[in-house]
């Protein structure tokens, strides 16, 4: 019976042990307690190579520097008495060769500090270009670095990210040039009014599927980034291919798989979206139709969502989590408006922000807030008319999805708060 690996067998009391042959038992006498193994490698067999030099052996290895003189190993006599012929027949032979090697001793201990010498002098040798090289691809002290290489300068006032200097998971070196990418990047992803091309469908049925999938993301506990993103990725793929109304609420399932397994760390499975749909489709439909989406969108679904630029634009004021859910609250309610879609994504976390400040009475657009987004308050203008208007129109019993959600105490109830008065939006608008 094999032993279990990495155990050495156990002997037990009373056990048969195998005695050894007579030969072989006198053969280790006569060799002592430890028998040497040939370090040799069989005939035909690779030379082995190790990284590291055996620690057992660590005493008996020498280090060779150029140029030294090799100085010979001491060697420890064997205190066996069968071993002590042997070792005096060697003795005598090396005593016979000695008055050869001796002569020939000066010269090789010239030939190897000539040998060392013009090793040193190699190896001075090769690191002289090294050092040309490294010299010459270092820029001058006078001489700036091109314009795409060079950080952005961040005056202190408007620095935000020198708090998160010890967490690494913020990236506060990069945390301004990537937004700044995420805002060149949404001008990819521009859209315009789809529906004239869309004969089955009209705006309403398209904000009737936001407001489902808005309660699909708050019965899953799915991430608001999921939210967004299945959201952008159904106006691009209906902007790119009519369809009928019965497969749009397979859309949108599709498009909210898509984005869990974008956005989350444990994405709800096929059967759960199939479930949701009251089992209205087949699961080879629902595959097919993930293929579909993703062919006709170039697998390029990385899209700029306006809740990143919210969280970021909120982080410059300092705003409080009140008034940063009164935001998300706004620019929630304003997935379900088709004349919103155009917009692009850091406008309308702009937008969105403006409203709640001046609701809770924060200020208006501050000069971090242009800095940081790059928009004038004449810029948020129109989207702000847009919003304002959205908010103050009479609530639609068929879409209360959002409504329903943000009058939440976890959400501090924003959706019950008044609306803020035109005409201080416009005030805040003018500065």
């Amino acid at each position: 019976m094999p032993f279990p690996r990495g155990k050495k067998p156990t002997v037990i009391a009373g056990s048969k042990i195998p005695k050894l042959n007579g030969k072989v038992a006198e053969k280790q006498q006569e060799e002592g307690p430890q028998v040497k193994r040939s370090s040799s490698p069989p005939h035909g067999a690779p030379k082995k190579r190790t990284a590291f030099v055996d620690i057992t052996n660590a005493h008996k290895v020498q280090i060779c520097l150029p140029g030294r003189k090799k100085e010979p190993v001491k060697k420890t006599a064997k205190k066996t008495s069968s071993n002590s012929s042997s070792v005096s027949a060697k003795n005598q032979a090396n005593l016979k060769k000695s008055s050869s090697v001796s002569s020939e001793g000066t010269t090789a201990e010239k030939e190897e500090r000539k040998a060392g010498g013009e090793e040193e002098e190699a190896q001075r040798d090769a690191a002289a270009p090294v050092e040309e090289l490294v010299a010459a691809a270092a820029p001058p002290a006078g001489r700036q670095l091109p314009a795409h290489l060079q950080r952005p300068q961040i005056p202190e006032e408007f620095d935000i990210d020198s708090g998160n200097v010890d967490d690494c998971c913020m990236t506060p070196e990069y945390a301004k040039e990537i937004f700044d990418y995420l805002k060149q990047r949404e001008e990819k992803f521009v859209l315009r009014d789809y529906m004239p091309q869309q004969p089955s469908l009209n705006p309403g049925m398209r904000a009737i599927l936001i407001d489902w999938l808005v309660e699909v993301q708050e019965n899953f506990e799915l991430n608001h980034e999921t939210l967004y993103l299945a959201v952008k990725m159904t106006d691009h793929y209906l902007s790119l291919t009519p369809v009928n109304r019965e497969n749009l609420q397979l859309i949108g399932s599709t498009t909210m798989l898509i984005a869990s397994k974008f956005e989350e760390r444990s994405p709800p499975c096929v059967d759960d979206f199939l479930y949701i749909c009251d089992d209205a489709y087949q699961r080879e439909e629902l595959i097919s139709m993930e293929a579909g989406i993703l062919q006709t969108l170039g697998f390029d679904i990385s899209i700029p969502i306006p809740y990143r630029f919210l969280r970021r634009y909120a982080k410059c004021v300092s705003a409080g989590m009140d008034t940063l859910t009164l935001a998300r609250y706004v620019c929630e309610m304003s997935l379900q408006e088709m004349e919103l879609v155009p917009e692009r994504g850091s406008l309308l976390a702009s937008a969105c922000l403006l409203i709640a400040l001046v609701t809770k009475d924060l200020g208006g657009w501050s000069p971090i807030l242009r800095f940081h987004s790059g928009y004038q308050p004449a810029d948020l203008a129109p989207v702000v008319r847009k919003l304002h208007a959205m908010l103050s129109a009479p609530p639609d019993d068929k879409l209360g999805a959002v409504r329903s959600k943000y009058s939440h105490k976890v959400f501090f109830e924003v959706a019950s708060l008044p609306v803020v008065d035109i005409d201080i939006l416009e005030k805040a608008l003018s500065q």
